[in-house]
């Protein structure tokens, strides 16, 4: 991300504490770079710890302050809850917390398996209540105010075909966001969430453009003919996460160069013309990405 860039003044977050899940890498890691160049102390967390440290290490050195690595399944309530005792151990409640943490890949649904859906499910839906659930009810009892950022897509406004799984998943966090947002505000919890276009991340185009198919990017697809640059995602969040946007609640914001509104910004065009053969090929790539990342988080 090309920090000079960011549209807001160093030290704008000094004192904030923000917990980033999947900040180890794509967009997560863009994110935490934004708000730890601004002045925020960062949590991280993923299923990598090595992935983790390598984040922290690096976004360190380059700008001073304070990231920390927690290596954590967000599946798992029991783990969320040790993660988040941790935290609180290490400077107490947190102020902000992005949920960023997800899974995806493409596929004809009638291809679908049970543990498939449940893969994206378990990680995008019910992992992204589980962490709102565990700190929302420790900021409730301290009386702390926070901000809640959940990362969507658009398709929490017209469905995802050949994503349904993660389609169905996000949508279910836009409702979330929406009732928290009403429920939560009497305590000083804000929720809001991003629904962002292409911002293409090695891990994004592995499971959702395999072999270069499925691409709905750039000039064919896009009314302003490039994708998203990172330092423009990054300047949303921190805009949603720090001082001076505490009345914007409930809102889930698209950053899409208007291309939800252009093509409906899914995979229609381009994955419902293919085959038998090409979905086969497609899969085998897939499943190729998924061991390879298995293997990295055993070491």
């Amino acid at each position: 991300m090309d920090v000079s860039k960011l549209m807001y003044r160093d030290g704008l977050l000094d004192g904030e504490r923000i917990l980033v899940t999947g900040g180890g890498t794509g967009l997560g890691r863009e994110m935490t770079e934004a708000f730890l160049k601004l002045g925020a102390t960062v949590y991280i967390c993923g299923r990598r710890q090595n992935m983790l440290d390598d984040t922290a290490g690096e976004l360190m050195a380059k700008y001073g302050g304070k990231v920390v690595g927690h290596a954590c399944d967000i599946r798992d309530a029991d783990a969320i809850h040790e993660m988040v005792d941790a935290i609180w151990a290490d400077g107490g409640a947190v102020t902000g917390v992005v949920n960023n943490a997800a899974g995806n890949f493409i596929s004809r649904t009638e291809d679908l398996s049970v543990n498939g859906f449940n893969a994206i499910s378990d990680i995008v839906f019910r992992g992204t209540f589980y962490v709102t659930l565990d700190i929302g009810k420790r900021l409730i009892e301290e009386k702390k105010k926070a901000s809640f950022l959940s990362i969507l897509t658009t398709w929490v406004w017209n469905g995802g075909p050949f994503v349904v799984p993660s389609a169905m998943s996000k949508s279910a966090i836009n409702t979330m966001t929406q009732s928290l947002a009403v429920e939560w505000g009497r305590y000083g919890l804000r929720f809001n969430a991003i629904a962002p276009g292409l911002f293409p991340t090695e891990g994004m185009s592995a499971r959702l453009s395999p072999g270069g198919r499925g691409d709905n990017s750039s000039d064919r697809m896009n009314p302003m003919g490039r994708h998203g640059e990172m330092h423009e995602l990054a300047n949303l969040a921190v805009f949603l996460m720090g001082p001076g946007a505490e009345w914007v609640n409930g809102q889930t914001i698209a950053i899409d160069g208007a291309g939800y509104q252009a093509n409906s910004g899914n995979f229609w065009q381009t994955l419902s013309p293919l085959g038998d053969a090409e979905w086969e090929q497609m899969r085998a790539m897939i499943k190729g990405t998924n061991a390879k990342d298995k293997a990295q988080r055993s070491t």
